[in-house]
């Protein structure tokens, strides 16, 4: 191989290894949330510990806790060296999503993130298993993207509604892996599989991850980025698991780049079999 071919392949992987949402480009692919730490200085080490460049935060909860007179993550964390994801986590309607984006984004202003028009979309009107309102999400979308956000919508594993989501103009789809804070991992791998086989945009699980295995799963199926929270803030030792969540979805990703065989119902001799010896 020439200079020249090896220049041009690390460009090609470099170009596949990127995570770009909306045109910016994100050193790690682990997105945090920012809730069911035990205070303020815990969630901030863990979220030192796992590298995480995007960290997501209830907007409602941080509201809750200034009407408190208590602090919060936004006013902890170093947002030079973080990127915010407000979400609208807790609202029931669209209409109330709506609210709380605009809330949001203001918010992103405030911390000197003024071209960050994220948004980490949820709409759930289901309070036993938390599962998010197809239709109101799709109502919401279109509107934020309509008035210029880069929308992030949490959704069940639906092909179909993922890519009316992409088709509307939303920037990711965020697919739950199972119910928030089950630990249950991965249990709609097939639709999630279509999810990102039809995506022309990143594909993040988010939700039900309980362990390292299952954030390097996900990525060793092509997502582009995990988001988890409850997996690291109640394991028995949330540091040790941030750091095995950051490893799992790197080798996760660097697997699936490398390019996983096919698998075979029969053994495959790793020895060749022309020119063996053979006794008499």
């Amino acid at each position: 191989m020439n200079d020249k071919t090896n220049k041009n392949l690390e460009s090609n992987h470099k170009l596949l290894d990127d995570f770009t949402i909306a045109h910016k480009t994100f050193k790690s692919r682990l997105m945090l949330g920012t809730g069911k730490y035990k205070n303020l200085k815990a969630a901030q080490e863990i979220i030192r510990i796992s590298q995480a460049s995007i960290i997501t935060v209830a907007i409602r909860r941080t509201q809750y806790a200034k009407k408190l007179g208590k602090s919060n993550l936004i006013d902890g964390l170093d947002w030079k060296n973080l990127w915010l994801l407000p979400n609208t986590a807790g609202c029931e309607t669209a209409e109330e999503a709506i609210r709380i984006a605009s809330l949001g984004r203001e918010i992103n202003k405030r911390i000197g993130q003024i071209d960050n028009n994220f948004i980490k979309l949820e709409v759930i009107s289901d309070s036993k298993y938390l599962l998010p309102d197809p239709i109101g999400t799709l109502k919401a979308a279109e509107y934020l993207v309509n008035n210029n956000f880069s929308v992030l919508p949490y959704i069940y594993p639906d092909p179909i509604l993922a890519k009316q989501l992409e088709d509307i103009g939303c920037q990711t789809i965020m697919p739950l892996g199972s119910p928030i804070g089950s630990g249950q991992g991965i249990q709609n791998l097939d639709n999630i599989k279509i999810i990102i086989e039809n995506a022309k945009i990143p594909i993040i699980i988010d939700a039900g991850i309980g362990k390292a295995s299952e954030a390097n799963q996900a990525m060793e199926i092509g997502a582009s980025a995990v988001l988890l929270n409850t997996a690291v803030a109640k394991a028995s030792h949330p540091h040790h698991m941030a750091e095995a969540m950051r490893l799992g979805i790197i080798s996760g990703r660097k697997c699936y780049l490398a390019g996983i065989m096919t698998k075979k119902k029969l053994a495959d001799p790793s020895s060749p079999q022309s020119g063996a010896l053979k006794f008499i």
